[in-house]
């Protein structure tokens, strides 16, 4: 977190907690209190002079009674409320002594995974859940071009280095529907989500995911798929943010943030200006120009998904 966002946002800490079936722990915000009612994940602010380490033990140890022995970095995710702005600081809790008990009479929730979405909860601990379940590379695939059999091997390849997130980009070629099946066949076989480019259409036949344009968000009014097939967006400014999180789209990406040969004619925006387009919304958001897997850590430090990247992803 920048020492901008730390003057200017009231600074929250919370706790990615988890106990041995893998099930993350949840707490209930009471009566009087802020969204009272949503569900969360523990912690609170932190004090004046306190790290964000100091103030996750305490506030662990005065919500839950436990004591904390290690923690990891996860995401800080900046958010804009009506009447305040906040960075909230997540931590994955690695080791921990004590048992977990609402001891401040608050309810809380042992949660499988699959179930997170389902809890109704603050804007701003919305994309930790999509980070948690959902993937960190998108990949954007490059042209096809001329070699169909080496393009479907980079796919595989891809695949079978992790990326469990594909947007096909469209191609003029008369065999293109009939490659998409072959990329979904293989995004199946890797229990992968494949998304079509801006093809609403053929992501239907496909029964896969579909990318849309910035260009469609301004056109459609309705979600354009069923939940369970995905919907993204590409963004590049708070009035398409907006627009994306108004159709009910699953995450976008938002950029460029660094100079990419791709789009020579977009001026980056730089971290400081995606986190600031990251608190208009409480979308799962991608980091889009430039980006390579080193990039992970900055993108989750400013309020990321992650990053997508078609030369930083793509096989060599």
């Amino acid at each position: 977190m920048n020492a901008d966002a730390r003057r200017n946002a009231i600074h929250v800490v919370a706790a990615v907690i988890t106990d041995v079936r893998g099930r993350v722990l949840l707490a209930r915000r009471t009566a009087g209190r802020d969204l009272a009612g949503a569900w969360e994940f523990p912690g609170g602010k932190v004090d004046p002079g306190e790290t964000a380490y100091q103030a996750l033990e305490r506030e662990l140890h005065e919500e839950l009674g436990i004591r904390i022995d290690a923690i990891t970095p996860l995401i800080a995710v900046p958010q804009a409320y009506p009447t305040k702005r906040l960075i909230l600081d997540v931590y994955r809790v690695d080791a921990y002594r004590g048992k977990p008990q609402g001891r401040e009479k608050q309810a809380l929730a042992w949660s499988p995974l699959d179930k997170l979405a389902t809890y109704p909860m603050p804007p701003a601990d919305r994309p930790v859940v999509a980070l948690l379940t959902q993937p960190d590379r998108y990949l954007i695939t490059p042209d096809v071009g001329m070699d169909r059999k080496k393009f479907l091997q980079d796919v595989e390849r891809a695949l079978a280095a992790g990326i469990r997130r594909i947007q096909l980009r469209t191609s003029p070629r008369d065999d293109f529907p009939a490659l998409a099946a072959e990329v979904q066949a293989r995004c199946r076989t890797h229990d992968a989500q494949l998304l079509i480019n801006a093809d609403i259409g053929l992501a239907r036949k496909l029964r896969c995911g579909v990318h849309l344009l910035a260009s469609q968000l301004a056109e459609l009014h309705d979600r354009p798929l069923p939940p369970g097939q995905f919907v993204a967006a590409s963004c590049h400014d708070d009035v398409e943010l907006r627009n994306a999180e108004a159709l009910g789209v699953d995450f976008v990406v938002l950029g460029p943030v660094a100079a990419t040969p791709s789009h020579p004619e977009r001026a980056p925006l730089g971290w400081k200006q995606f986190a600031a387009l990251r608190e208009t919304v409480s979308l799962p958001i991608y980091a889009l120009g430039g980006m390579t897997t080193s990039d992970l850590r900055d993108a989750h430090r400013h309020g990321a998904q992650g990053i997508a990247a078609i030369r930083g992803l793509w096989p060599a």
